[in-house]
């Protein structure tokens, strides 16, 4: 899409909610990947995957360009986020699709 073309983004009341997510998890193939929204609390075995986004690679690193960007822009504003030295591992046993 050229750049001085506009689009009009449709948000129904539903997905304007949002859903909370503190895990993603990534899998790609030749054609795609996917990345599975899940919400993880404290003392519950599980997660439930509360939303799917799969899109082409050349989406994908569309995605991760404009995220870093937005991170930039958000840590000259903020300061920095501040990251996590270890990162938990979970044993992921998929029981079914989302």
């Amino acid at each position: 899409m050229e750049n001085n073309q506009k689009m009009n983004i449709e948000l129904t009341e539903e997905v304007a909610e949002g859903n909370y997510s503190n895990l993603a998890i990534i899998t790609h193939s030749p054609a795609e990947f996917v990345i599975d929204f899940a919400k993880v609390l404290p003392g519950v075995p599980k997660a439930k995957v509360k939303s799917r986004v799969v899109m082409t690679p050349l989406h994908a690193k569309r995605l991760f360009r404009a995220l870093a960007d937005n991170i930039k822009k958000y840590e000259s504003t903020f300061g920095p986020i501040q990251d996590v030295n270890e990162v938990p591992t979970f044993n992921l046993n998929s029981a079914g699709e989302a």
